[in-house]
């Protein structure tokens, strides 16, 4: 149904993107990034947390990781991650899944500034086996996204085989 729900908010918001679907699992970043043949930290993910009493989303670069420091000057409390069943009761998408369109009810949505390193990224599209091509712009546009700088910014390093 969650992958129903995307693909019902870009017919009406933006039928010019369309959902794309691999038969390979997009649940983590790396998987996503090799089933739809782009470097880890051009895939956005979707973090879904709890400050205080409010939910919020936060896109960020796959390679990003969230800086609590900046997240609680930024939203005034301490981050905590849903859980596991949280996140599908209140987004309405899978964990893997997990992303700022056709939520199940209104969440506020922040894009965070690790994304404007690139011209288009892909987030999920509700599903472990579905994303979109977005531009960061349009994707804030489209989900009313506030930008927020709350992330650092890791590089991939390339690990070598073990000899």
């Amino acid at each position: 149904m969650s992958l129903e729900s995307v693909r019902a908010f870009f017919a009406e918001k933006a039928p010019e993107i369309t959902v794309i679907e691999s038969a390979l699992s997009s649940a983590t970043v790396v998987l996503a990034a090799e089933a739809y043949g782009v470097e880890p930290a051009r895939i956005a993910k979707t973090l879904s947390l709890r400050v205080g009493d409010r939910v919020v989303l936060i896109v960020a670069a796959g390679t990003s990781r969230m800086d609590n420091k900046k997240v609680k000057a930024t939203f005034g409390g301490k981050p905590k991650m849903l859980g596991l069943d949280e996140v599908a009761e209140i987004t309405g998408h899978e964990v893997g899944g997990v992303c700022p369109f056709g939520l199940k009810s209104p969440l506020p949505v922040y894009c965070d500034v690790s994304l404007k390193a690139f011209d288009v990224v892909v987030p999920a599209a509700g599903s472990t086996h579905s994303a979109v091509r977005i531009t960061p712009d349009r994707m804030a546009e489209l989900t009313a996204a506030e930008w927020v700088d709350v992330c650092e910014v890791r590089h991939q390093t390339a690990v070598s085989p073990a000899p």
